[in-house]
This record gives C-alpha cells, sequence and structure tokens, in this order.
C-alpha cells in the first residue's frame, strides 16, 4: 500500500543581513592638497619668503630658489612644503599691514633735475624721490642712490643722459627695476628685477649714453623695509 505523499510546506527566502552605510573614501592626502592655486595662495607664501630673508632665516640665494618654485606650483599642496621650517608656515597667516601707503598719483608735479658738467652731483640719504628725475651728465658723474628714499608713488621714473660722463642709480634689493636705454660706444646696463610684493615701489630708467655710461642695480644688503621699520620706531608705532 503506498504512503500518501504530504505537501510540502514552502521555506520562506533568507532576508538578507543588514549593509552598514560605507563611508567617505580616505583621501590620500591632507583636504584640499589637490586644489589649485591662485595667486593670492602664491602671494600668501611669498610673503612668507620675503619676511623670512628680511629677518635672516633664508639668504637671498634659498630665496630666489623657493620663489622660483612657488610660481611653479600649480596647487596648494605644493606650496605648503616650500614654507614649512617658517615660523609663518605652520601657522594660519594674519593678514599683515599695508607695506606700502602712497598718495594720489600727481602727474603733475615738476620734476626733479641733476645736471653734472665737468663736475659730480650726488643725491643719497633719506629723501623723498619725486615722480620723475631727469639725469644729465656731460664730461662729469651723478650718483643717485634710492636705497634709503621715501617713495610718495608707486612708479618713479629717471631719465638718464651720459655724454663722455657717468650716471649711477642704486636701490634697494627689495623694489622693482626695469630700464629701456642704448649705449653708443658707451655702456647702458640695467639688472631688471621683480620684487616680491606686487605693491613695491617700481623705478624705470629710461635714457642714453654715448661714449659714456649709465648703469642701475640694487645695493647689497640694503631694504627698503629696513627705513620703514626704522621709521615705525621713530614715531612710536
Amino acid at each position: 500500500m503506498d504512503l500518501e505523499k504530504q505537501p510540502q510546506k514552502p521555506v520562506a527566502p533568507a532576508e538578507p543581513a543588514p549593509v552598514a552605510p560605507a563611508g567617505p573614501a580616505p583621501a590620500p592626502g591632507a583636504p584640499g592638497d589637490s586644489l589649485r592655486a591662485s595667486d593670492a595662495d602664491r602671494d600668501r607664501i611669498a610673503d612668507i619668503l620675503r619676511d623670512a630673508l628680511a629677518e635672516g632665516r633664508i639668504d637671498a640665494e634659498e630665496h630666489s630658489e623657493r620663489i622660483d618654485a612657488v610660481y611653479r606650483a600649480k596647487t596648494v599642496g605644493e606650496l605648503e612644503p616650500i614654507v614649512r621650517d617658517l615660523p609663518a608656515g605652520t601657522r594660519p597667516r594674519q593678514a599683515p599691514d599695508p607695506a606700502y601707503a602712497y598718495g594720489p598719483e600727481d602727474t603733475s608735479g615738476p620734476a626733479d633735475n641733476l645736471v653734472a658738467v665737468f663736475s659730480s652731483t650726488t643725491r643719497k640719504g633719506r629723501w623723498r624721490v619725486s615722480r620723475r628725475t631727469n639725469a644729465f651728465s656731460l664730461f662729469g658723474n651723478i650718483e643717485i642712490d634710492l636705497t634709503e628714499a621715501l617713495f610718495a608713488q608707486r612708479l618713479t621714473t629717471i631719465n638718464a643722459t651720459s655724454i663722455f660722463g657717468n650716471v649711477e642709480v642704486r636701490v634697494p634689493e627689495n623694489i622693482s627695476l626695469r630700464g629701456n636705454g642704448t649705449g653708443i660706444f658707451g655702456n647702458f646696463e640695467v639688472v631688471a628685477m621683480e620684487a616680491a610684493d606686487p605693491q613695491a615701489p617700481l623705478v624705470v630708467i629710461n635714457g642714453y649714453s654715448v661714449f659714456g655710461n649709465v648703469e642701475a642695480r640694487p645695493k647689497r644688503g640694503k631694504w627698503i623695509t629696513d627705513l620703514q621699520n626704522q621709521l615705525r620706531k621713530h614715531l612710536g608705532h
């Protein structure tokens, strides 16, 4: 006698175990390292390097190398290591006081004229630089020393003419210097440089020399900020 087959109850499928929500994937580096660097980011690092050079923490050669690296950097992650060993590079940098404060541009002011004919003329020390200076040397010598000068405007133009003579211009190391001129059987030499601070004074040398010499270059060890610090102490600021 065959046994009657009993119907089997259907087996309910097992419920899947709850899956924990996945957390954010760990970043390969610090936050913001891959962020593209802006001009403001580069200027901030350049300011730190400028202060370090003024305080003697790095020398001029190392400052030049690091500044080159700053303006080659494409991301914030490439900028930060450049100043990691400097005090301001390890903490948030406070907004500095403006390094230079210029008055309104005076386009109508008289030019400062320096003339040396079979003689010598020197302008140096603490003096206020005119917006435009004309220097003419004929069988003479003119020396213009701007290392302790007060700049009332950002752009200063010096028109230099030397005929069988000599015109020499000396500027601080941390300003911008540019030139445009010609030497005819003579020498016209301007050691062009760009300051790290975009607001630093700019001196432009124009002119020519005939059987003479026109020369403009930075004076080593002279910094315009040194004078500004002395003025602040003198005024009690």
